[in-house]
């Protein structure tokens, strides 16, 4: 399916590139992506969504062509960017769909704006913004020193390490041409926020009122099951889904499956 993309002027002084599928009249679900990624991480989930869903799917600032700002990458700053979004498309209320930043940036909105979030849906997600030894050391070794261009090797590198199951050649070659355009200073700027732990949901789970699907490959690398573990208890009513065998980019791994369990929960929720 060709996916027409279209570009959209925000409040929060920054321009997001976007594509949208579906009956206007049909319920709005807004995907959002990870870490250098675009809206592109769901390009391959979208073929599979019946013409009842009115999709969106974002590139988020600092990402792929959409604005890239000096400062404003704090979990804070990309949630009111999605409010912004919805003010901007009419919106009222959406199903958001957020993946690894994405899902933080999610869970921060539902928290914020309970009104407009009707349903949330969290894949890849930790249930804090603190770093891990790990990413503190790639922070030493590798970002701190990063510069522009960033090289094509190392965000190929960094994609391959989150596949478990094979995805097609052209779904990696796109989110990696997509990564590399991604300069230096945000990825420090995205580290640096999260650190500082802006925005932090942690001791706001309880508070989630939407009705919430947490999926989780149990090969993900970056996220444990105790992460996934701590969501379920902590947000109310969440369900789980575990899929087996499949890495942190589950959505790229297995797209129909992933649509599919997507829309059996909203038509859970909505009905």
């Amino acid at each position: 399916m060709a996916h027409i993309l279209r570009m959209i002027e925000l409040s929060t002084q920054v321009r997001l590139p976007y594509v949208e599928q579906g009956d206007q009249s049909g319920i709005p679900v807004i995907f959002l992506h990870g870490f250098l990624d675009s809206w592109q991480s769901f390009a391959h989930v979208l073929p599979h969504l019946p013409n009842t869903i009115h999709a969106f799917a974002l590139t988020q600032r600092g990402h792929g062509d959409a604005s890239r700002p000096v400062e404003g990458y704090s979990i804070v700053h990309f949630a009111e960017d999605l409010k912004a979004f919805m003010v901007a498309a009419h919106v009222p209320a959406a199903i958001i769909v957020g993946h690894s930043l994405g899902s933080a940036v999610a869970t921060r909105f539902a928290i914020n704006w309970p009104e407009r979030t009707h349903g949330l849906v969290l894949i890849g997600a930790s249930p804090h913004l603190a770093g891990s030894p790990e990413t503190r050391k790639f922070w030493d070794s590798t970002v701190s020193k990063l510069t522009d261009p960033v090289d094509e090797a190392l965000v190929r590198q960094m994609t391959e390490a989150m596949l478990v199951q094979p995805v097609p050649p052209e779904v990696l070659d796109t989110a990696v041409l997509e990564g590399v355009k991604v300069p230096a200073f945000v990825w420090r700027e995205l580290f640096e926020n999260r650190w500082r732990r802006i925005g932090d949901f942690s001791q706001e789970l309880g508070h989630i009122q939407a009705p919430t699907l947490i999926v989780w490959g149990d090969q993900d690398a970056r996220y444990p099951i105790t992460d996934q573990e701590t969501l379920v208890r902590a947000i109310p009513g969440a369900q789980f889904i575990d899929y087996h065998g499949a890495g942190h980019l589950l959505h790229w791994e297995e797209p129909e499956r992933f649509a599919s369990d997507l829309v059996n929960f909203i038509e859970k929720t909505t009905n």
